[in-house]
């Protein structure tokens, strides 16, 4: 009991003083080794959590950064979002979610690092992987290769970038938080594609990014193959076993990804990774010498707006130690903590001592570091899947199931992997106000343009991302056609690799259909009544967020690819090489109808629902609900589409697309405080097909803490395997 109290004393002493370095306010010299980061002449064993600034509110940002400091967290790790900061060439936007100073600065405040992972190509399921998409219309471009015209766009925004953040004197080097920045982002998963402009980009990129003059080191990671003095480092869910380590015996080993859980889309199920495997992969890391674990994400927030990736859902990382909307997940955040207290613990014999290896077993082993003073630190590990015990040292230990002891001192164990002492907690919803009363929406139905209706014409199938530059979700494809008298049974035939379409033959609804995040094309069939005169065939092409990896991301193709009449098997027109009419976009999108200053631009009637209606907007104004609980949207009776409050965008929603069990993804969308007004909200719905407005309901969002005996549930280690194979 004693020694269990000495070693919390000490590890809040530790905490406290990694704490009052970040915050000091005086220029740090950040430097490495090959065993860590070297702080003003100390190696440091660093902790870091994900939090992306765009993914929450500014309000938000003070008690996300304290929870994750009192999870014992040192470092905020954050992307920078590229085409949300520069919307057009030369336009530069950082207000609100955007205000990445403001972030930074509030970082500091609480006297924790930060490391900026520029890219600025980032990935992170956001739309277009971060770049703006205007960047496809640059003569002669092609993306993150040695190809000069993306080398100078990408050069201005990252020096863009560099020179803001020294311009507020962020960078530790200047007395700021900033100790680490990283250029580019797991570019080796692309670079044989480029052959031999693969690694000439790399070189560039590291020297770019370096001769920047920072004060602080670059990572790179993903990437083996990064120059010197760049650092390369492990993205992945068990970098202890799976990195190969630093390219240079100079450099730290450094993990910028420990995936929390991953990412989910429309039509998936949610992943679960248990707080024992995120301790175990952590552990047996920095007994490997590892030196730098970031948790992704750390707070994964909301993917707010059109935001996100293709099919990627508007909720983000929600199984991270802070759920979506903040709050702390146990036993996630408090096993994690007592982790990082262990590790801090005995981080003077891990950064100074010689490290051994001893076999224990067939699967079981020590990692042992010992200082010349005496001091001693050892990770005794088990990859059973049963009870095993092992003599270490001549003393019996006992370890559990596929866990690894932590020994202070090689004698007293102070952290086992596999042994939870951190509470459970579930997340519990409060209906506040339900939305059943028909006399407080209104509605107005979009229009439904015609071949006639559009400015744009083509003899061919055009590309949709080309069409929309990521303005809208939507493109209308129309023609007009007539029929021979032998079409007795037309059937139209659509074939796309966009997300999602809607068909219309003379404003006349034939349904939808949709692909997926792993099925990329699909086709559309309906029976379809044409008469004898010309027929007005509208569909409307819909994507759920822009492609974000691969190489050659500017050549993606989206869209139709293909339409057809079919009479009979032999009688067939094929509308490839036809007259094409486009129109971007709704008009409820173009006349802004979700914000209350443009609600006069059309004529809203009393809502009448029904189950097939399509491209139909809905309205209604509510008051906030009493107390800070955050506030979700129970949207479990809509179909496909966007949310607004007052005139911002929670996201999209797509509750129709179930998964394997039958389920919608997601039900609940998270409405931030900071949307609200204290009274006489306006919520705006855009429904694209079939949804009820009448059975939403507005919901408040608290944490219960459950009985000891409740026991924590998670995917089976068969299922576990199958997520590292992608890492």
């Amino acid at each position: 009991m004693l020694h269990w109290v000495y070693w919390l004393v000490a590890v809040a002493v530790a905490v406290a003083a990694v704490a009052g370095e970040a915050s000091r306010g005086g220029a740090q010299v950040i430097t490495y080794d090959g065993r860590s980061l070297i702080i003003d002449g100390h190696r440091k064993i660093l902790f870091s959590g994900s939090i992306h600034y765009p993914r929450s509110t500014p309000q938000m940002w003070p008690s996300l950064i304290a929870k994750a400091k009192e999870g014992g967290v040192d470092v905020i790790q954050t992307y920078v979002f590229w085409n949300r900061h520069e919307p057009q060439p030369g336009q530069y936007d950082f207000s609100g979610r955007y205000d990445l100073v403001k972030f930074i600065k509030e970082i500091q405040a609480q006297g924790l690092y930060a490391c900026l992972r520029i890219g600025p190509f980032i990935e992170s399921e956001w739309s277009y992987g971060g770049l703006p998409f205007w960047l496809h219309d640059v003569p002669g471009i092609v993306y993150r290769t040695d190809n000069e015209p993306f080398k100078f766009y990408m050069q201005n925004f990252t020096t863009k970038i560099v020179n803001l953040m020294k311009s507020e004197g962020l960078y530790a080097s200047q007395g700021g938080p900033i100790i680490l920045s990283q250029i580019e982002n797991e570019y080796q998963n692309i670079e044989a594609a480029f052959k031999e402009k693969g690694p000439s980009y790399v070189q560039w990129a590291a020297k770019m990014a370096v001769d920047l003059q920072t004060g602080v080191p670059w990572v790179m990671c993903k990437q083996s193959d990064a120059p010197d003095p760049v650092i390369n480092t492990c993205n992945g869910m068990r970098c202890g076993q799976t990195f190969t380590g630093p390219n240079s015996p100079n450099k730290p080993s450094m993990w910028t990804e420990n995936w929390t859980s991953f990412y989910e889309v429309f039509g998936g199920e949610t992943y679960l990774r248990s707080a024992e495997d995120i301790a175990f992969h952590v552990a047996l890391f920095i007994a490997r010498n590892g030196s730098y674990v970031n948790y992704y994400m750390y707070h994964g927030g909301t993917n707010f707006g059109r935001t996100s990736s293709a099919y990627i859902k508007t909720s983000y990382y929600d199984q991270a130690p802070l759920d979506e909307y903040g709050l702390v997940r146990q036993p996630k955040w408090g096993h994690l903590k007592e982790l990082h207290a262990a590790i801090a613990f005995c981080s003077t014999p891990l950064l100074n001592g010689v490290q051994s290896n001893t076999s224990l077993g067939q699967l079981q082993e020590a990692y042992v570091f010992q200082e010349k003073t005496g001091g001693c630190a050892a990770f005794l590990i088990n990859n059973d899947e049963g009870i095993s015990t092992v003599l270490f040292q001549n003393v019996s230990f006992e370890l559990p199931p596929r866990s690894i002891s932590i020994l202070s001192d090689c004698k007293n164990v102070i952290f086992n992997t596999a042994k939870v002492n951190a509470g459970y907690n579930e997340r519990i919803t409060i209906s506040s106000q339900s939305f059943d009363a028909i006399d407080g929406w209104e509605e107005f139905k979009d229009t439904i343009p015609t071949f006639l209706d559009t400015s744009l014409k083509s003899n061919e199938i055009l590309e949709h991302m080309n069409m929309t530059k990521d303005e809208s979700d939507y493109l209308w494809y129309t023609f007009r056609f007539q029929p021979n008298s032998s079409c007795t049974k037309p059937m139209l035939h659509i074939e796309s690799l966009a997300h999602a379409v809607h068909a219309f033959v003379d404003n006349i609804y034939l349904g939808t259909t949709h692909g997926s995040h792993d099925i990329k094309d699909f086709f559309f069939k309906s029976p379809v009544l044409l008469n004898n005169e010309l027929n007005n065939i509208s569909i409307l092409s819909v994507m759920a967020g822009l492609p974000d990896s691969g190489a050659f991301l500017e050549s993606r193709f989206a869209g139709l690819t293909r339409v057809e009449i079919q009479c009979t098997e032999k009688e067939i027109y094929d509308f490839a090489n036809y007259t094409w009419g486009y129109q971007v976009g709704l008009l409820g999108e173009k006349l802004q109808i979700y914000k209350e200053e443009n609600l006069s631009n059309v004529e809203w009637r009393k809502t009448e629902i029904s189950s097939d209606q399509p491209l139909t907007w809905y309205k209604i104004v509510f008051n906030t609900p009493l107390g800070n609980d955050p506030v979700a949207l129970n949207l479990s009776s809509m179909g496909k589409g966007e949310a607004w409050m007052n005139g911002q965008s929670i996201g999209r929603y797509w509750v129709s697309f179930h998964n394997t069990k039958g389920d919608p993804s997601q039900t609940l969308y998270h409405v931030p405080r900071a949307f609200l007004k204290t009274s006489e909200n306006l919520l705006v719905l855009l429904e694209e097909a079939g949804g009820d407005p009448l059975h939403i309901s507005l919901e408040t969002i608290s944490r219960i803490d459950l009985p000891e005996h409740v026991s924590y549930h998670h995917l089976p280690q068969s299922k576990v395997n199958n997520m590292y194979a992608q890492s």
